[in-house]
């Protein structure tokens, strides 16, 4: 049998992109799908989030707006078919339905429920990738996000209000206790990283990541030539603005500076002074809504 696809499973803001584009290297072996659940979550007719529920002219107006799960899937199996493994990055949340909402199978893959699924890909489906896991502390996902849902960057990202239902944290959570749940991961060896452990030590990290999904580490998934850009360029337009820090960089280097430490007053203040105190309460109910999800995550992040 061939290896199963891997499939990234995150949240918004953690540094999924520089991630994804230590894998978008290694053309040689695996082809990647950027993001591609959220076309059906976001605009499709079986669209799950309500950002976009009440403008059915900008859904219709997109190239997404006929997507279904079901065509998701068959384009990740035609992009199989290349003979290249699938490296798939995607958000958690684009598989469930939002904010706790009683999950069905999507209708293009047959409706109706099982018990205990969170999302809408039957366990069958599920079953084939081999799931890993990036997060990312709230306290630095939820502010980024923020402010990819104001201007200047809102009028490029075209998501013009902030909804914290999209930081993606109990997604993640729920889909992973159902797939250990259902044996399709197994608690002793879950693959998850630490966004902040990835940009201090990128190299062992991806190191112990690629031993552990099955592919050959080689230096030069670090270092990104001019090809490499351009690729990752047409892969991410889809989702401008959201990506731009990431096609900024050349290569992925360990951070020369240690992370700032932070008080829950500095960080208020610090939002306070960039979004304003109205903008500042709702980042701080978000982050601290999320904490005990990323806390829980995190236990199962690799170290090295």
């Amino acid at each position: 049998m061939a290896p199963r696809p891997i499939f990234a499973a995150t949240h918004p803001r953690a540094c999924s992109t520089a991630f994804e584009r230590v894998f978008m290297a290694r053309r040689d072996i695996l082809e990647c799908g950027h993001e591609p659940f959220g076309d059906a979550f976001y605009f499709g007719p079986e669209f799950l989030s309500d950002r976009f529920r009440d403008d059915a002219d900008y859904r219709k107006n997109t190239e997404y707006c006929n997507t279904t799960f079901k065509d998701v899937l068959e384009s990740l199996a035609d992009a199989e078919k290349e003979g290249k493994r699938l490296f798939i990055k995607d958000m958690a949340y684009y598989l469930v339905p939002p904010d706790g909402k009683p999950s069905q199978i999507a209708p293009s893959l047959g409706g109706g429920k099982e018990p205990g699924n969170p999302t809408v890909l039957p366990v069958d489906i599920l079953k084939r990738f081999h799931f890993t896991f990036l997060i990312r502390h709230p306290k630095r996902s939820i502010p980024s996000y923020y402010r990819c849902t104001i201007p200047p960057l809102s009028e490029i990202t075209g998501f013009d209000y902030f909804m914290p239902n999209e930081a993606g944290y109990v997604e993640l959570v729920r889909l992973l206790d159902f797939l250990l749940e259902r044996g399709i991961v197994d608690r002793d060896h879950i693959t998850a990283i630490d966004a902040d452990d990835l940009l201090d030590k990128p190299e062992p990290i991806i190191r112990e990541y690629c031993a552990r999904i099955g592919i050959d580490f080689k230096p030069e998934m670090l270092k990104w030539t001019e090809e490499d850009r351009e690729y990752a360029a047409q892969m991410f337009a889809k989702w401008n603005g959201f990506h731009d820090d990431a096609l900024k960089n050349s290569c992925f280097q360990a951070r020369s500076h240690a992370q700032k430490t932070s008080t829950v007053e500095s960080e208020n203040k610090e939002w306070a002074e960039k979004y304003g105190p109205e903008a500042q309460t709702v980042i701080r109910q978000t982050v601290d809504d999320n904490i005990p999800h990323y806390e829980y995550l995190k236990q199962f992040c690799i170290t090295v």
